[in-house]
């Protein structure tokens, strides 16, 4: 099976033409045979192209990028996106690290990456516990407030007053699960 190389551009903005430009030369010169590309931030939480990418691979292809930040927003995110590729059969390349998922070294550093990132969550997680503990032990702590719960009354007044589920979910901004929940709560949940 002929490996196929398969390129992913991103830059922040529409404004970074010659970024993008630059990244499309390099990842043409690199032998892409296939380029995705989009203009947006890497914290938005969709990235169609990267999503198409993705899907676009097959076993034997490899990912190429011309920088890590292009392709992920965290190593726990190019950890992930690492799974996704390795689940498929498909390699990663970043041209600007020389890493190359097809090699042992760069198996080694994906690896590397990934238990760094892990071992950084629990860190995290373990401050956030003992933050929690000391608050409660101070009366602190309250916990998280549902969002959704303070707007009970507004759903079920807007329910009365005749407005349908989607009507209640633009209207407060909520999530129509919480709509639900909020409805089933007084068993009122007749409209999808």
């Amino acid at each position: 099976m002929a490996q196929t190389l398969v390129g992913y551009a991103r830059t922040s903005t529409a404004d970074q033409k010659a970024g993008l430009a630059a990244q499309l030369r390099d990842l043409k010169a690199a032998g892409c045979e296939e380029v995705f590309q989009e203009e947006l931030s890497s914290v938005t939480a969709s990235r169609p192209q990267l999503a198409a990418a993705l899907k676009y691979v097959r076993k034997g292809d490899t990912l190429v990028v011309t920088k890590l930040d292009r392709l992920a927003r965290s190593v726990a995110d190019l950890v992930d996106i690492q799974k996704q590729l390795a689940g498929k059969g498909v390699g990663l390349r970043i041209l600007a690290m020389s890493l190359d998922t097809d090699t042992p070294t760069g198996k080694l550093m994906v690896n590397l990456l990934g238990s760094i990132a892990e071992f950084e969550r629990e860190l995290m997680l373990e401050r956030q516990r003992e933050g929690i503990a000391k608050a409660k032990a101070e009366g602190k702590y309250a916990g998280r407030q549902p969002t959704a719960r303070r707007k009970a009354a507004d759903v079920m007044r807007l329910r009365a007053e005749g407005k349908s589920v989607g009507d209640i979910v633009k209207a407060l901004e909520i999530s129509r699960a919480s709509v639900f929940r909020i409805l089933s709560e007084t068993s009122e949940v007749n409209d999808g």
